[in-house]
Formats: C-alpha cells, structure tokens, sequence
C-alpha cells in the first residue's frame, strides 16, 4: 500500500487546450488496451454544455472532459496517477448559448485513498487543481464531481469509471473488452423556454431529483444507448463487460438475453468472484466486471431487468451477426427503436410507456392481440373518448356503446385500468398522433416483450 501523496496544488492558471488528455484515457465503450507505463498523467476538465440524452431533448449537461459519461481511465495495481483539472465552467461553448451559471467544481476518485480536504476541495472557474495518488486496490472505480450538492452534480452528468487491473493482470483472457455506465437523467423543460437549434432546451428537475423520479435511465449516456451502435462479437468469443452504475439514485439489474455470465467480478476485483450468475446487482456506485461467451451468431439484448430501468432507456445490443438478417425487426422489443423513432421527448416517453405496459394486448400495425391494433386509433376516435378510456377503461364499459361493443368484439376481455396519470396519458397521445401521420407501412411496434 502507498498512501504517500504531496499536498494538492491549487492555481489560477487556466488551461485552455484539449479538455482531455492522457494515453490511459479511451472515450467510448470500447476500450484501449492497458498503457504499461507506471506514470499516467491524466487531464479532465470540466466544462459545462449541451447534450444530447434521446432524440430531440437536448440537456444542460455538466461534464468532465466535455462528454458523458467523462473519458475512462485505465491503469494497474501501483501505477501513479497524476490529475490535473481546470474548471472551465465559466467558458461558452462554440456555437452554443450559455444556459448554466459557472460554479464550483471538484473531483471525487473512488479508486484513491487520500485527504478528501485536501485533493477533493472544490475550485472556482478558472482555477486548476493538481494532485495525484497511488492506486492500491483492483476494481471498477467511480470518479464524480464532489461538490455539494453532490446529488444535482452527478445527475448533470458529472462521473466516470476508472478501471485498476490487478497486478498481475486478469485471470482470463478476452477477446473484447467495454465500459458501460448506466445512469439516470431527471429533466424538465426549459422553464425559460429557451431552444438550441430549434428544439426546446431542457434542464435539471431539482424537485423529481431529489424523490429519484427519473426521466430517463440509460447505458453511457442515452437513451437506448448501444442499440443503432452495437458493441461488436462474434460467435465463441469471450467478452469483458466493465460495468458501473453511477446513480445517482437507483439500483441496476444487469443481464444479457440470451447467455449467462461466465464469471462475475464484484467491484471489479477478481477476488470476489461469482460463477454462472444471469443478473448482477448494482446499487449506486458500485461495479463489477461480467464475463460471458458468445454462444452463436445473434443479436444479444443487454438490459436492466429491473423493467422500470429499461423502460427509461436501459437497453443496448451486443451485436454477434444475424443468423435472418430479414428478419431483424423481429429484434425491436425491450423497448428497442421500432422501424421509425418520434422526435418530440413527449412522443418519445409516450412509447417507451406504451412498450412497457401495453405490447402484451395490443399492437401499432401488426394486427390484433387481445385488443386492438391501435394503427390509426387516432383517425377513429376524439382524444376526449381516448383520454376518458385510458384513465377509467371500466366506468367507459358501464357508460359508453362503443366501449361496449369492443368489449364483446374482444371476447369480454375488459382492460385493467393501468393507473395512468393525466401525463401519461398525455404522452401516449401524443405517440398515438405521431403513429398516424406516418408513411404507410413504416410504423410497427414491438412483437412482445421477453
């Protein structure tokens, strides 16, 4: 163990290059191999902009190295980390109009073991921070901006993993390797109504944040992330998950449909090994590494079997070839993009619900279930009949003719009243309209859900 460290160094000089650097940096899931140097000198700034989490909600993010998650970081058992960071919240983004003051930043590595008084104060903008540590113990590591509060940092997007190999390395050999980092956004809209190329800005819910109401849950950084950009295998390779859940609020249920995982690493630490394990269990801020084999040519659906997650976003695709390539769409369950993807975040959320709750009866184009297909619900009833069923199914079978006559045409199968909210309903409206203005023959939903 080395706990030696000098006295963190704070300065005004500003740096105003690259917001990140570092050879043990990689900036997407797929990782770089292990630099073999012991030294890494790392830099991530912070940085406050724009981006993008689904389609056509566009967040005021907080970030470290200018992306979400921030770049992952990869070093050995007793390699010297050398950190610089610079507080560059206080600098407009080309192109971009300022929607978040500047303010204090800090950051907080969990792989460290040092003075949080001293490495993780806060700095103002323009300001850097330089420290550095030891890394002593192997694991998946959490990095997060630590300065109060903590919750609203973390939730702007404020995190990262940093991945320490044992020493001696990893007791089995792989043949790919990548980080997903699953996280949850809680936004609103702009109550400012300010818009970034024509679409409606949307900030931090700081009341659903704090009673973890989350809009979205999602796998490195968007919604339904790693499906239109598949982590690649193939048959008979073995593959490395780094995994992280970052929170700030919810647990994650990992699992790949379709496999088992060979072996499971807590925390990323080969010493708490699991074997043949289908779901792994994260709280907030914790890890592991989960190894499976590929064990034919698929398309293999990753997911936080905790459906409400996945209902949020949580999905992604290990993509190890088609044995049909026709029939790909046979794929889209999970919440997974059907053949065409709402732009408004309304229409976008009122899908995913619809997925979630009502691909076991019903259908958009693909023919009756036990209840109605509803391609073209919009074209045969008022959004006041659809608002009066979605909310109270029952008191419309007691009152209303129609309602009655689908009743009998369904095999008196009533629908249970799904406790929908005037939001919701909201929603799915809006998906039901957005349904019916599209090409025919080019919007299908799910076939079911597994």
């Amino acid at each position: 163990m080395d706990f030696k460290t000098p006295p963190a160094k704070v300065t005004n000089e500003r740096h105003t290059g690259p917001f990140a650097s570092g050879s043990a940096l990689s900036y997407g899931p797929e990782l770089k191999p292990l630099d073999p140097s012991p030294v890494k000198t790392i830099r991530l700034d912070t940085t406050h902009k724009i981006i993008e989490i689904a389609p056509g909600v566009n967040f005021s993010g907080w970030t470290f190295g200018d992306q979400v998650p921030g770049p992952t970081i990869r070093a050995r058992v007793g390699d010297r980390i050398k950190f610089s960071m610079t507080n560059r919240s206080d600098e407009v983004m080309p192109g971009v109009q300022f929607t978040a003051a500047p303010m204090m930043h800090s950051m907080d590595f969990h792989a460290a073991m040092v003075s949080p008084q001293d490495k993780y104060r806060s700095i103002a903008p323009g300001q850097t921070i330089e420290f550095e540590f030891t890394v002593n113990y192997p694991g998946v590591f959490m990095f997060h901006c630590g300065t109060p509060m903590i919750l609203e940092h973390i939730a702007s997007g404020m995190y990262g993993a940093m991945i320490v190999e044992p020493k001696e390395g990893y007791p089995t050999k792989a043949d790919r390797e990548y980080m997903i980092v699953q996280s949850e956004f809680y936004v609103k809209p702009d109550p400012q109504q300010r818009k970034v190329n024509g679409q409606p800005l949307y900030v931090l819910d700081g009341e659903n944040v704090k009673k973890a109401i989350s809009s979205y849950t999602v796998f490195n950084g968007y919604l339904n992330g790693m499906v239109k950009k598949p982590l690649i295998a193939k048959p008979g390779e073995r593959v490395r998950l780094f995994l992280l859940n970052v929170g700030p609020s919810k647990t994650s249920s990992f699992h790949v449909v379709g496999t088992i995982f060979d072996r499971v690493w807590m925390e990323g630490n080969p010493d708490n090994q699991f074997r043949g394990m289908q779901t792994v269990l994260l709280g907030s801020s914790n890890s592991a590494i989960a190894e499976l084999i590929v064990p034919e040519a698929g398309q293999y659906i990753m997911v936080d079997h905790h459906f409400a997650n996945a209902s949020q976003g949580a999905i992604g695709l290990i993509d190890a070839g088609t044995v049909k390539p026709a029939e790909k769409n046979d794929l889209e369950h999970h919440n997974m993009p059907a053949t065409a993807t709402p732009s408004d975040p309304a229409a976008v959320q009122g899908k995913l619900d619809f997925e979630s709750k009502c691909l076991a009866c019903h259908s958009i184009g693909r023919g009756k279930k036990l209840g109605p297909d509803l391609l073209g619900v919009t074209k045969l009833r008022s959004d006041e009949w659809l608002k009066k069923w979605l909310k109270s199914p029952e008191q419309m079978l007691q009152s209303d003719a129609d309602a009655k006559t689908l009743l009998k045409e369904y095999n008196n199968i009533p629908m249970p009243n799904q406790n929908l909210s005037d939001a919701e309903i909201d929603r799915y409206l809006k998906y039901f309209h957005w349904v019916d203005t599209q090409p025919a023959g080019t919007i299908h939903s799910a076939d079911g859900a597994h």
